[in-house]
């Protein structure tokens, strides 16, 4: 029997029509509509993420993380809980957000004028990536928090499943590039992070200095690309 050959190109094509239709394990992947990815473009607000341990410590024992409202990443939520965050000389941030789940280690997630108002240097880091960063003291209701590091101001990032990655032609850990568009003006963001899972759903997170300087709350059209893939969304 002859073998029948193809082209990287058409293999490519095959899997990513495959990928579109939900001809892969025949289910649409989280967040699709209309046979393709839905994006959505987010602020990140200051915020704070807590271990099992430092919940206790600053809620009282036994303390649980109690959800208030989900987030649009399955599994994810904002507490109801909020801590202070107090930086040098006692400069303060007096009710930032818990989301949850608990971590591995405690982390508080910055705008750059959030850093100032504190006096914190806070560097732009991937989100995990603690290591040499300043710290600060947390204070909630039952007892306080000095962590020694944890403090940054978050890098732009995209969350995605790995059928946003086929589409877009991207892997975990690369840049893409952000095109929103609005009346007032038009701004690009460049280098992006990706990250990628089995489960996320296609949201691009900004903090609020980001959000405020390109207008998003008046965005009329969000891009986001990688080698002339795109995906636009009315925002």
């Amino acid at each position: 029997m002859n073998a029948i050959e193809f082209d990287r190109a058409q293999i490519e094509a095959l899997v990513r029509q495959a990928i579109r239709t939900g001809g892969l394990g025949g289910s649409t992947p989280p967040g699709w509509v209309d046979g393709k990815p839905n994006l959505r473009v987010s602020i990140s607000a200051r915020h704070v993420h807590l271990t099992d341990e430092h919940v206790e410590i600053l809620f009282g024992q036994g303390a649980k993380l109690e959800p208030e409202k989900d987030l649009y990443q399955d599994g994810f939520y904002a507490a109801k809980q909020t801590v202070m965050v107090v930086g040098p000389r006692r400069r303060m941030l007096p009710s930032v957000r818990v989301l949850g789940p608990t971590r591995g280690a405690s982390q508080v997630e910055l705008a750059f004028t959030d850093s100032i108002s504190l006096g914190i240097d806070a560097p732009v880091r991937h989100s995990g990536h603690i290591d040499g960063t300043p710290g600060c003291v947390l204070v909630g209701p039952a007892g306080s928090v000095q962590l020694s590091q944890g403090v940054i101001r978050a890098a732009r990032h995209v969350h995605m499943n790995f059928s946003d990655a086929a589409h877009f032609g991207v892997e975990n850990g690369d840049m893409m590039r952000l095109k929103i568009t609005s009346h007032e003006c038009t701004t690009v963001f460049e280098d992006v992070l990706v990250r990628a899972d089995e489960a996320a759903k296609l949201e691009v997170h900004i903090d609020t200095d980001e959000g405020n300087a390109c207008h998003l709350d008046g965005a009329s059209k969000v891009e986001l690309t990688k080698s002339g893939c795109s995906c636009e969304d009315k925002h």
